[in-house]
């Protein structure tokens, strides 16, 4: 990947992994509005830190890393989000993407995957949901291709008890 400024890297960079982040940071944000925030941030704090990028191979796994960490920061402010909510009527699924995330059985997914450890549920997603191979999973998180092996496998164990047990 060879760009001819930064400006062009990031705006290249926005085009090929804004949605799959959006649909990531879904998984941790309480609405689409709130994932599409955090993706924005992310992409601030990659512009702010670009120059420090020494491997621009590795910039997509730089990105999910800053979107996991985002999230995860929300989710600790947690009620802040929730006083900002837009009221219920307004906040019904819009388009075609928001339907079918509501829909109830991917629901009850989502509800185990945030019950899971933060590390088990970062590699399932992963894995499972943007369909990054282990090694990517590895680079994102900065973990052992081995540790991500071993959160895959215990977190699927208790995601398939968890769903198994769900009327």
């Amino acid at each position: 990947m060879t760009w001819a400024s930064e400006d062009e890297a990031i705006a290249a960079l926005f085009e090929e992994h804004a949605r799959s982040l959006v649909r990531l940071a879904r998984f941790f944000a309480d609405d689409r509005n709130a994932a599409e925030d955090l993706v924005q941030e992310a992409f601030l704090r990659l512009r702010r830190s670009f120059h420090r990028i020494t491997s621009p191979d590795r910039t997509a796994a730089y990105l999910r890393s800053i979107v996991l960490n985002l999230a995860r920061d929300h989710n600790r402010r947690g009620l802040m989000s929730l006083r900002h909510r837009m009221p219920e009527e307004e906040r019904r699924p819009s388009s075609a993407e928001d339907r079918i995330v509501m829909r109830e059985d991917q629901q009850q997914v989502i509800d185990a995957l945030q019950g899971l450890p933060p590390r088990q549920r970062d590699c399932v997603t992963l894995r499972y949901y943007l369909d990054l191979s282990i090694p990517d999973i590895a680079m994102t998180l900065g973990i052992s291709v081995n540790s991500v092996k071993t959160h895959l496998q215990r977190g699927m164990a208790v995601l398939e008890t968890r769903l198994e047990a769900t009327p």
